[in-house]
């Protein structure tokens, strides 16, 4: 029996939250098993060295070339099994720009103690934002558009201070980014858990931005008032 078929007041509603778990599930599922690829290539970037000469001009552009040209890829194969090899491919890709902080922060004495920090800080605000958008009843679909002009606010302001070099401006921007992107993780789980997102290669990859821009926040943050070169 196809329960979709029932009245909109008993299977079909059935149907439609199994439907939704299990667009969630895989989202959990992609997300845990691309952090392999981002910590193999955070790895091989601090090991060979890769971009710590590279100028801050250049390094933003390989950034924003290769990012946006691997999620173009991950939109366009995303209802495929290519979808998640672009998917990986990107978060490894990812890895390997993340290496640069790393290998700063890896400098410090207390270099070590402040990545697994950073780490065990992130997976609390995930966590803490997964508690909430199954919590959260209202329709939090207002805060999107919100959310997209900080974002862009903050990446023009990055590409700003690659020539302006204000240290100002960069905290600013890190204290910025780590309120936003918390929030998106709220925002974009809370549309998987509501159905707003079918796709969980689509669902993956934001929940993985806002992740990840987490992580490099909470780090560069730890780094600058917490990295001990003594």
């Amino acid at each position: 029996m196809n329960d979709s078929l029932q009245t909109p007041y008993g299977y079909a509603n059935v149907g439609l939250a199994a439907d939704r778990q299990r667009v969630l599930r895989n989202t959990y599922w992609l997300l845990a098993l691309s952090l392999v690829p981002t910590v193999l290539g955070a790895w091989i970037g601090v090991a060979t060295g890769l971009f710590r000469t590279m100028s801050p001009g250049l390094s933003a552009l390989v950034f924003f070339v290769g990012a946006f040209g691997l999620m173009f890829v991950i939109e366009r194969t995303k209802e495929s099994a290519a979808g998640v090899a672009a998917l990986l491919g990107f978060t490894f890709f990812m890895g390997l720009m993340l290496s640069r902080l790393i290998g700063f922060v890896l400098g410090f004495k207390n270099g070590t103690s402040l990545v697994m920090t950073a780490f065990g800080g992130t997976a609390a605000v995930f966590f803490t934002m997964a508690s909430l958008a199954t919590v959260i009843k209202r329709d939090l679909s207002s805060m999107g558009k919100f959310l997209v002009v900080g974002a862009v606010i903050l990446m023009v302001a990055g590409i700003a201070n690659i020539f302006l070099q204000s240290s100002t401006l960069m905290l600013t921007m890190l204290v910025m980014s780590l309120a936003i992107f918390s929030a998106f993780m709220l925002y974009d789980i809370k549309r998987v858990v509501d159905g707003g997102e079918t796709n969980y290669i689509s669902a993956t990859l934001a929940i993985y931005l806002d992740v990840y821009n987490v992580f490099q926040s909470l780090l560069s943050l730890l780094g600058i008032f917490g990295g001990d070169r003594e």
